[in-house]
């Protein structure tokens, strides 16, 4: 089992080397804004013949669901630059976030949109670096918050190979029990691919995206190692505290599991 880190993106090895990791994961381009493909890194033979495991996090503007036409279809080629540039540095999956419709419009037609995006990217010969879904935290127009949409949205992928990654912090937040998160998610999807071990600040279904550290928050640690010991996945944590921080997780995890 590899367990690693959300890294900064300037060094990701030398980054991986501080807090012992196995695996990192990191963002090509600014998350919250940044609308143009990635650039070419340097280091991109480096990252390929590395011993370490790299994912790559798709940026958070990217929403494949809505009924916007200025950001559905700027968002359907941004990922396809994202799984390109992905593939330049060898990575092992491009985590994306489910997405959402505004207030007011048909989840069904966010579903389908996610479909369309797929069947567009199947016809141009698939994503080069395989796509892995994530569960997110909050909003009650989201399509991958309740394990029910969910199912509806993997109604609509799970036919072209996408892969899902289950954030514990999410899961918690979002309002779904990690007791039997693992099963719930495996009975919709069939797999598990990456795992965020995340603790959370805000309570059990408060919707809040607030990452803590293991140990800290209102998640049970020991929860977030069953859940990885049955999902038997890669795992990154994205938690707070730099090097310090998450080398005391990633440390807390291989103790307890034993790796």
């Amino acid at each position: 089992m590899r367990i690693g880190a959300h890294v900064d993106a300037t060094d990701p090895l030398d980054e991986a080397a501080l807090r012992k990791a196995d695996a990192v994961q990191f963002f090509l381009a600014d998350p919250q804004k940044d609308w143009k493909a990635p650039r070419p890194r340097e280091d991109a033979a480096l990252l390929r013949a590395s011993e370490v495991d790299i994912y790559i996090h798709a940026p958070y503007v990217i929403n494949l669901a809505t009924t916007n036409n200025r950001i559905r279809i700027p968002s359907r080629k941004l990922l396809a630059s994202h799984a390109e540039a992905a593939a330049e540095v060898g990575a092992k999956g491009l985590v994306v976030h489910g997405g959402h419709v505004n207030a007011g419009d048909d989840l069904a037609v966010g579903f389908d949109n996610w479909r369309k995006a797929f069947a567009q990217a199947a016809e141009a010969g698939g994503h080069r670096t395989p796509v892995f879904i994530e569960n997110t935290a909050g909003g009650d127009n989201a399509c991958a918050r309740r394990f029910d949409n969910l199912a509806r949205l993997w109604d609509a992928v799970g036919d072209y190979g996408v892969g899902f990654c289950l954030d514990t912090c999410h899961a918690h937040a979002g309002g779904e029990d990690l007791i039997d998160v693992v099963e719930r998610v495996k009975a919709i999807t069939g797999r598990i691919d990456l795992i965020h071990a995340n603790g959370s600040k805000g309570d059990f279904n408060s919707g809040q995206d607030r990452h803590d550290n293991l140990g800290s928050g209102t998640i049970d640690p020991e929860l977030v190692v069953e859940v990885i010991r049955r999902a038997g996945a890669p795992v990154i944590v994205e938690t707070p505290g730099g090097v310090e921080g998450q080398a005391a997780d990633i440390a807390y995890l291989r103790d307890r599991l034993g790796r």
